[in-house]
């Protein structure tokens, strides 16, 4: 019984290693930092598996040398205090391999939240709510308007946009993020009630939502296309309905998007989303279609 239970104990790492290994887990990258954080997370995955194959090899080995109905005596497994050489050996060994993974992907990590943008980065705000995003875009003038807690209305100012203020008078707020495409964009992030969480699997980006805070962060898009933004975080009984969409577009389609008056901007990003396959990357264009995210 001990030799099957160790020949299983070995089937069962060597068909978890295959099915880790069989194919990539995300899809696509679409951002210029996506390709470091898909190595990050692939050196990860070799550490642990690496431990996890020797923990099992050896786990098998004992269940196979020391069965309970073993002949010999010196087949006999033997109670033991343990050795604390080997203990602290294992556990510094343990510390250095882990901590070195942090800081080999902090770099990444930090450049994106804690370094200022680029200068010419398109900066958007997205307002976080139950159940939905809000995305707030300056005018012409570049600016992001003035905001007051006081002045929100979820049917016609759900951010609390103050039109009293001359840099909030051209302000867009829609439902869509649009990103240009090779061009940094700055996102200010917020919540107006709960603690909710922004993802995007092809951006190789999640970032927590907190009310009371704004969070800046930026990156830059590396692929046209249509790409479905979640909210990463329970935040209420209809969490699940919490989804939006990322369009990332060519640098012309969104100066023409931008340049549209506020009434005409929703039905042009429908538009332009009835244009652009969700889940397809396209070219720098954005007229042929090169691949599949996932």
């Amino acid at each position: 019984m001990g030799r099957a239970l160790g020949i299983l104990i070995w089937l069962l790492t060597l068909g978890t290693v295959v099915l880790f290994f069989s194919g990539w887990w995300f899809p696509t990258a679409i951002t210029e930092h996506g390709p470091q954080v898909d190595q990050q997370f692939m050196i990860t995955i070799i550490v642990v598996a690496i431990a996890f194959v020797a923990a099992q090899v050896g786990l098998g080995y004992m269940v196979w040398r020391y069965r309970a109905n073993a002949q010999n005596k010196d087949e006999r497994a033997l109670y033991t205090h343990g050795n604390n050489r080997l203990e602290v050996l294992w556990t510094v060994v343990t510390a250095v391999v882990f901590i070195g993974l942090a800081v080999m992907g902090q770099r990444v990590w930090a450049n994106l939240r804690f370094s200022e943008a680029p200068a010419g980065s398109f900066q958007v705000e997205v307002v976080a709510q139950q159940f939905a995003w809000n995305l707030h875009y300056p005018g012409p003038n570049g600016k992001l308007g003035h905001t007051d807690p006081t002045l929100i209305d979820d049917q016609d100012n759900p951010i609390g946009l103050d039109r009293k203020d001359p840099d909030a008078r051209d302000d867009i707020v829609g439902s869509t993020l649009v990103l240009p495409v090779n061009r940094p964009a700055e996102l200010i992030l917020r919540s107006k009630d709960v603690t909710h969480s922004f993802w995007v699997p092809q951006l190789r980006f999640k970032q927590d939502l907190v009310p009371g805070m704004q969070i800046h962060v930026h990156f830059t898009p590396t692929k046209v296309g249509q790409f479905q933004l979640a909210c990463a975080e329970l935040c209420g009984m209809t969490h699940y309905k919490m989804q939006g969409t990322l369009l990332v577009l060519p640098q012309d389609q969104l100066n023409d998007l931008m340049a549209r008056p506020k009434d005409e901007f929703q039905s042009r990003v429908e538009e332009l989303k009835k244009m652009y396959e969700v889940g397809a990357i396209y070219d720098e264009h954005g007229t042929t279609k090169i691949g599949m995210s996932y």
